[in-house]
This record gives C-alpha cells, sequence and structure tokens, in this order.
C-alpha cells in the first residue's frame, strides 16, 4: 500500500476553500431569514447538489458506481444529516454566528460518547477527559440562563449530534460504497425529503430574484465545503487540517460584528479554546493507538 501523500501547503489552501465556503453558506442562509423556511432551503440545496453529482457522474462515466443495495443504510444517514442540516439553517437565524460555529466543533466528541454505543469502541480515560473539555467549551460558549429555553443555542447543539452520527454511518459506508454513489443517494433523497416537507406545511414560498442568487450560494458552498475539507484530509493528517478549520470561529465572528452588529464575546473564544483542545487532544489519543497498533 502507498503511503497516504503529504502536502500541507495544498491542504492549507483547500481548507482557505473551505472556511471560506462554510462562512458564505452561514451568511446567505442569513441573508434570507424570514423568507424562506429551512426546508425550502434544503431543497434547493439539494437539487443544486443533485445536478451537480448527476452531471459529474455522467461525464466522468462512473454512473455504474451508483449502488442500490444499501439504500437502508442510505435512508438513516441522510435523514440524520437532514436533520442536522435543518437544525443548523435554523441556529444560523437565531444566535449568533460564532456560536453556531463553535457549536459545531463539538461533533468529534459527540463521536466519542456514541462510539461505544454504535462501534463498540472502549472509552478510555484520556477520551473521557477530550470529551469532558469538549462539553465544558460548550457551557462556557452557550452560558445557558437555565430560567429560559435557548432555542438556538438548542438547535445548534442538535446540529452537532446530527453530524456525529451521519460521520459514524458515512465511515461505515464508506467501507463498501464509492463516495460518488454516496453523494448521489445524498443529494437525491435529501432533496426528496425537502420537497416533502415543503409541501407539508401547506406554505410554500417559490424562489424570487431577490432570494435565488443566495439560495444558488448555499447549494454551491455546501458541496464545495466538503470538496475542500476531504481534500485537505487526503493530503495532510487531521492533526494540521484541524487547527486550521478553527479559523473559521474567528472568522465568522468578525463577519458577524460587521454585517449583522453582533458581538465579539470573550467567552465564546475561551469556550471555542476548551473545545478545541478536546479534539486536538482525541485526534492526538487516535493517532497513538494506531501507531502503537502497527507496532
Amino acid at each position: 500500500m502507498q503511503p497516504a501523500p503529504y502536502r500541507p501547503v495544498a491542504a492549507a489552501l483547500w481548507m482557505i476553500g473551505s472556511i471560506f465556503s462554510f462562512s458564505m453558506m452561514a451568511v446567505a442562509a442569513r441573508q434570507i431569514n424570514g423568507l424562506h423556511d429551512t426546508f425550502e432551503i434544503m431543497t434547493v440545496r439539494s437539487l443544486i447538489g443533485f445536478l451537480i453529482v448527476l452531471g459529474f457522474a455522467a461525464v466522468t462515466g462512473r454512473l455504474a458506481e451508483v449502488r442500490r443495495n444499501r439504500l437502508p443504510n442510505h435512508g438513516l444517514r441522510n435523514v440524520l444529516h437532514f436533520t442536522g442540516q435543518n437544525l443548523w439553517l435554523f441556529a444560523v437565524t437565531m444566535i449568533p454566528l460564532a456560536q453556531v460555529f463553535a457549536i459545531e466543533f463539538t461533533s468529534p466528541i459527540w463521536v466519542i460518547v456514541l462510539s461505544p454505543l454504535l462501534l463498540g469502541e472502549r472509552i478510555t480515560p484520556l477520551r473521557a477527559f477530550a470529551a469532558a473539555l469538549g462539553f465544558i467549551g460548550v457551557l462556557i460558549v452557550a452560558h445557558p440562563d437555565f430560567n429560559q429555553v435557548n432555542l438556538g443555542v438548542l438547535a445548534a447543539a442538535g446540529a452537532a449530534l446530527c453530524f456525529a452520527l451521519t460521520g459514524i454511518l458515512t465511515k461505515s459506508l464508506t467501507r463498501h460504497e464509492p463516495l460518488i454513489s454516496i453523494l448521489f443517494w445524498l443529494t437525491l433523497m435529501q432533496f426528496v425529503m425537502g420537497l416533502v416537507m415543503v409541501f407539508w406545511d401547506g406554505a410554500v414560498r417559490w424562489p424570487t430574484l431577490v432570494t435565488l442568487p443566495w439560495l444558488v450560494v448555499i447549494g454551491l458552498t455546501g458541496l464545495l465545503a466538503h470538496l475542500c475539507l476531504t481534500s485537505a484530509l487526503r493530503l495532510a493528517p487531521a492533526t494540521f487540517v484541524m487547527p486550521i478549520d478553527f479559523a473559521r470561529l474567528p472568522l465568522i465572528a468578525i463577519v458577524g460584528a460587521t454585517l449583522y452588529d453582533e458581538p465579539l464575546e470573550m467567552l465564546t473564544f475561551i469556550g471555542a479554546a476548551f473545545i478545541f483542545l478536546g479534539n486536538w487532544l482525541n485526534i492526538r489519543v487516535e493517532k497513538y493507538t494506531r501507531t502503537s497498533a502497527k507496532g
């Protein structure tokens, strides 16, 4: 087996693209706040993604890689991802963007907590400590008022949990399914889910000349963000990529302050530091475990 390529400069450039894409997606969602609900946004986003994936597969002759023998697995994964994306889009309109991004970074922490139940993995004391750091960080970022429920914070936390579950199921699917097949069913199933929910609530608001450009931006940046992140992880280890990804937080905090007069709260950055430390420690433990197993 050939060793994985290590190209840190190229990985960093891909991460710049990922950071820009995630940030643009959040801004675009905020720009159409109140004009479209999350189901309408997800429907358009998924349709754009499906057309891009279908076109790419057709042009490159890879349509044959789209398989149907694991549709229940794809279905469960996409229900969770669809739920997470809707919660994330809702959170973006409810709380400061920096808070949303900070809480989103807890997805790997949720994987630690859920892995014994879903993957049969053992939580070591170091992994437990990493998870504890992450959740302390969330409490600092959210600084919850227990006398009043903050729906935006709950939505962001729910999105992080759904993304963690999606990641676990994706890891299982990648052992048997080509990437093009995963993306095909991801975009197609979520388009159908979005379409069903759009008509379910009985209030359909069609794209306008004002909102359509922002909906297209959400669709394109959603695909581009994950493409850039995946490409970066192929060129450099997570220990290199993850600290760059955390640059999303100060950037989106500046964007939120500039465009929407959101406060630059020190607690958000302190809490994010705890979340970052928990994630970094988890990655170091994973790397050490793999090295020891090979040795």
